[in-house]
């Protein structure tokens, strides 16, 4: 140990942040930054072993409100002078020092340690030939600061010394309660190096330590060897006083020790808890050892033996058995406390809880049977249920026939989930339903593996230990759904499901063992066929579900609909009544979409108004049935006397049932909806058979239809012309495909603008001086699809000529450079929005003709379908008296 040294008027000042060097202690830092680099030369490197330094603590950013950095990293003086500032230094132990630059506001502690260097090292970084020094250093004595500047690039300070001189220490050690903490120190510390030399076999040299050092720089050389908190480091720091400074180390030397020991007794603990499980298990062998000399073995009911005659009932296939049987063994060997054994029994009872050889009894299939089921089940999909009974026809034929894999894609609300529980009822099979909506994890299908924590196999055989049979009906629902990320494509890991070929041995990461799927009958649904990727798309067939007519909806809603929601809401005929007339209205102005969700809901919310006025009636006193002559308490719920007489009560006993509290209120008449109530329920009417006429008033705007994943809208397209450079403006969200066509049509119009009579001869530039405006309403819908050509080119030509298109008219289309109109697809529900939405007549593409086989009859005879080979035909169409080259330029 060093002793004490005298100490000069300035120090360097070398900062630490939330670090504290106490003296005695040693430490190694390396110097990187300018600052410190600086300092360590100038007041280290150069007067070698007599150069000192001072430590001083910084406080961090993080406990106080001002920026604090561990080093200055740019000086505020130059190297020839000093910049000082003064620092009124008061004598309480929490006072701090406040050093405000340009820069930032640093926080020093008012107290720090002399050091010096007990050895010194220098290095160049490559390639920047950066200089660092390598620096050991052992605190000496404390100080406190009463001024700090800058030189250069580091901070100096003006110091006083805090240590006792030697007269006063030798006063200090006679004094008696000194004399008691300092033994009552170093019995503490005697203690813990004891403690410490039976556990790590040293701390000879620290008991060397111990009889030799002064006390009180004992106190500082064990506290700096500890682990404590930053504010216990800066109190040692601060207690200058010998006796306050052994009362503090005393009691972190004491903490430390008392942690020994907690620590020492939990080892202890767990060293007993596992010797006393071996001792368990050395009882347990000798136990069934005894048991299988006297022959009682067979009753033991253990869970694993209970396990193992599960397995032995599975029927599993014999290779997948040697494998069970191979982990059963594996299980008998291990005890329940060993982690692994849980995983394994879980992974057992999946094995033995597995439909390998159950199927559920097939009912005889009876066709005529099936087709009244669909009938019943649904209205309307003739080509879809025709398509189901030719399915359940050949598996009566060949009942181990390899069916494909029927995937139903149609807007939401068409009935694609319900088919599929039609199809198991039909087969007489028990019928289970995957969601696939939202799936990014491939262990989602497959399964995880064993090794991961919280594994766990993946839906397809969750779904089978479900429904304990091989052969259910499953639905993949929402296919087109799943998404790709990090985790793996569930869309590719359903490749080997529905391959025929492939899923006998569908081989499940958890299981680890091949699972026949072939016996399932597999039934996709999707909203949309663009988002399959096309292999997965190429093992099923695709069966297209547009939406209803209005007809269709119409007698769905009064079959289905109606009595599901009367039967939901706790009411029937007798208290609500819906006639055709005000569904038809529900149907034209309040839904119009491709499926009946919508139509379902507003039902629905009638009838929750009618609940409220039959709850609310129900809480009254019951009328007796000789009261005649009263209105319908639903609509009132007042009784009006006009001779004054008294009304008869009948007071209904509690002990009657529900059956007959209803037919008590069968004098009451039901509540007829009207079309107030539909007004006053559903609020005013949504859509309005006059839109159309409304929205095409001015020239620019013409009528198209789209596809949508909620089957065919109307879309209105608007044009308009500015001033301008000739630039075309687009608006509504529009994808790339959607934009091109845009061009395309600017440009066919421009150049056909003469035989238009759109301007006078080729050599005019129907755009000079002028912009193009051309927006999408709804904007907050995205749009694409190259569909929207043809309505895009009429809107121009409408602008143009300044002539309306016709009101009762849309279109659908895609053009070339030529003028060619192209076919597209999704004509049937493009063509079912055009008939929701009140339009006559539908211009097509030629070459689409085919497809209007696929629309109903009822549907084609309320509309005009117009067929067009180039763009004039279009044009000739949708103009009010032909195409506008007839007549002249309006311009």
């Amino acid at each position: 140990m060093a002793e004490s040294v005298e100490l000069p008027g300035r120090l360097g000042i070398l900062p630490f942040r939330n670090k504290v060097l106490l003296p005695g202690a040693i430490i190694r830092i390396r110097c990187t930054s300018p600052s410190s680099v600086k300092l360590v030369e100038q007041e280290l490197w150069q007067r070698e072993e007599k150069g000192l330094i001072g430590i001083l603590p910084v406080r961090d950013a993080a406990e106080t409100a001002a920026a604090v950095v561990p080093m200055v990293s740019q000086g505020v003086g130059s190297d020839s002078g000093e910049r000082s500032t003064r620092v009124q230094v008061g004598t309480s132990d929490s006072q701090r020092l406040d050093v405000k630059n340009q820069q930032e506001n640093i926080q020093w502690h008012p107290r720090g340690v002399a050091a010096r260097a007990l050895h010194l090292s220098r290095g160049v970084e490559k390639p920047s030939g950066r200089v660092t020094y390598t620096v050991i250093l052992e605190g000496l004595c404390r100080f406190s600061v009463q001024e700090l500047s800058t030189r250069g690039t580091y901070y100096t300070a003006r110091i006083s010394p805090l240590e006792m001189t030697k007269t006063e220490m030798e006063q200090v050690e006679q004094d008696p309660d000194f004399i008691t903490l300092s033994r009552q120190f170093k019995a503490t510390a005697m203690e813990l190096i004891s403690v410490l030399e039976q556990k790590q076999k040293t701390g000879g040299r620290t008991k060397v330590l111990l009889e030799t050092v002064p006390v009180h720089k004992l106190a500082d050389i064990f506290v700096a060897s500890f682990e404590i908190s930053f504010e216990e480091q800066l109190s040692m720091l601060d207690s200058v006083d010998l006796k306050v400074r052994l009362s503090k180390a005393t009691e972190i030397v004491d903490r430390h020790l008392q942690s020994i020991r907690v620590a020492e007794k939990i080892t202890q603990k767990v060293e007993g808890q596992l010797s006393k499980s071996q001792k368990e298990f050395l009882l347990r062998q000798q136990m069934r050892a005894i048991k299988e000399e006297l022959g009682d073995n067979d009753d033991d009911e253990d869970d694993v033996a209970a396990l193992e005659r599960k397995m032995q009932s599975a029927g599993m296939p014999s290779n997948i058995w040697k494998h069970a049987q191979r982990e059963l063994r594996r299980l008998k060997k291990m005890q329940p406390q060993q982690p692994g054994y849980n995983s394994s029994r879980v992974y057992l009872e999946l094995l033995a809880d597995l439909p390998w050889q159950n199927t559920s009894e097939e009912l005889e299939l009876d066709l005529k049977a099936a087709k009244e089921q669909l009938d019943s089940d649904h209205y309307g999909l003739v080509k879809v249920k025709q398509r189901i009974i030719e399915y359940l026809a050949v598996r009566k034929l060949k009942p181990d026939a390899r069916g494909p894999v029927l995937c139903f894609v149609g807007p939401p609300g068409v009935g694609k989930t319900s088919l599929a529980s039609s199809i198991a009822a039909a087969l007489g099979r028990k019928f289970v339903r995957i969601s696939l909506g939202g799936v990014k994890d491939e262990a989602d299908i497959r399964g995880h593996r064993r090794t991961y924590i919280g594994s766990m196999p993946g839906r397809l055989i969750e779904g089978l230990k479900r429904v304990a049979v091989c052969n259910p009906v499953m639905l993949l629902d929402e296919i087109d759904k799943t998404g790709v990320d990090v985790r793996g494509d569930p869309a590719s890991a359903l490749l080997e499901v529905l391959d025929p070929e492939q899923n006998r041995t569908f081989n499940d990461h958890y299981l680890n063992v091949p699972f026949d799927l072939s016996k399932v009958v597999f039934v996709a649904t999707a909203n949309r066929v663009q988002p399959i990727p096309p292999p997965l798309l190429d093992r099923m067939e695709v069966i297209e579900l547009p939406g209803y007519t209005p007809e269709e909806k119409l007698k769905i809603a009064m079959r289905h609909l109606i009595p599901r929601v009367l039967d939901q809401h706790g009411l029937s005929s007798e208290f609500l009544q819906i006639p055709e007339d005000m569904v038809k209205l529900v149907i034209q102005r309040y839904t119009r979409e491709a499926g009946v969700r919508n139509l379902e809901r507003n039902l629905a919310a009638l009838a929750r108004a009618a609940a409220v006025r039959v709850a609310e009636q129900e809480q009254a006193v019951p009328l007796s049935k000789d009261v005649h002559q009263l209105g319908s308490p639903l609509l009132e719920n007042r009784l009006a006397d006009a001779d004054g007489g008294e009304v008869e009560m009948e007071v209904i006993p509690m002990s009657v049932n529900n059956h007959e509290i209803s037919n008590t209120f069968r004098i009451a008449s039901p509540l007829v909806v009207d079309e107030a109530m539909l007004e006053k329920v559903l609020g005013p009417p949504r859509f309005d058979d006059r839109e159309t006429a409304e929205r095409v008033a001015s020239p620019g705007v013409s009528v198209g239809l789209v596809w949508t994943t909620f089957g065919g809208e109307v879309q209105f397209v608007e044009a308009t012309a500015m001033v301008g450079n000739g630039e075309l403006h687009l608006t509504g969200q529009l994808g790339d495909v959607i934009k091109e066509s845009a061009q395309i049509a600017l440009t066919w119009v421009r150049a056909r603008a003469a035989d238009l009579n759109l301007a006078a001869s080729e050599d005019i530039n129907i755009l000079e001086g002028r912009d193009i405006h051309i927006h999408f309403p709804a904007g907050a819908v995205p749009k694409d699809g190259p569909s929207a050509g043809v309505t895009l080119v009429t809107a121009l030509v409408s602008l143009f000529s300044q002539r309306r298109v016709r009101a009762d008219t849309a279109m659908t289309g895609e053009i070339t450079l030529r003028g060619l109109v192209l076919p597209v697809g999704g004509v049937k529900d493009k063509i079912l929005a055009a008939h929701r939405y009140g339009i006559k007549r539908v211009i097509l593409p030629e070459r689409n003709l085919k497809d209007l086989v696929e629309v109903p009859a009822a549907v084609l005879a309320n509309l005009e379908v117009l067929l067009a080979k180039r763009m004039e035909d279009v044009l000739e169409q949708a103009f009010e008296g032909g195409c506008p080259w007839r007549q002249g330029s309006k311009l």
